[in-house]
């Protein structure tokens, strides 16, 4: 079975329920997690990519933003990403007890009205790209950076800088209001 059955037939055992949704329903998923866990304490975010590639950065300019913004509890930044090299110290060293909300850049139809992919429950980390991490995540957002390809990589090394910039800007947004409003 070559990568592309196996990855197929990885996702269609997800038995997490995901939605594509604008910067709206972002925005819903991340009020519910903020009311149900509001002390931001008890909150890691993880932020995954890297600072090396322009769509794959869209997790570390969250982070980026969130530690600028005083969130305690970061994990992925654009100095010093959680990229697939840390990806399984740095996610090791989270204590059980923490609700996890997980960030990453995602592949997918593109459409004009930037678009994200929310679950309750984790996402799975550079499963574009043909790698397979730890699920991570108790709510997930990953953000659609550039169109879906036969070269993933490709791809996501070509996603506009500005759009990325603007969909991290957006999420880090919603994220400290729905902290603030808790």
């Amino acid at each position: 079975m070559g990568n592309g059955a196996k990855l197929r037939k990885y996702r269609h055992s997800d038995p997490v329920s995901r939605e594509r949704v604008t910067i709206e329903g972002v925005c819903g998923l991340l009020r519910e997690a903020a009311a149900q866990f509001p002390n931001r304490e008890n909150v890691a975010f993880v932020c995954i990519g890297t600072d090396c590639s322009t769509g794959d950065s869209f997790g570390p300019w969250v982070g980026t933003m969130l530690a600028e913004a005083g969130f305690p509890h970061v994990i992925g930044t654009l100095a010093h990403p959680c990229d697939s090299d840390r990806y399984e110290a740095l996610t090791a060293a989270i204590p059980r007890e923490r609700t996890i909300v997980a960030v990453d850049a995602s592949l997918g139809k593109k459409d004009e009205t930037p678009s994200y992919i929310i679950a309750r429950g984790p996402l799975y980390p550079a499963q574009a790209v043909g790698k397979r991490l730890q699920p991570i995540g108790d709510y997930s957002i990953a953000g659609i950076v550039a169109p879906s390809s036969v070269k993933p990589y490709w791809a996501i090394q070509h996603a506009s800088l500005y759009e990325v910039m603007g969909m991290a800007r957006a999420v880090a947004d919603r994220i400290i209001e729905a902290w603030q409003e808790s």
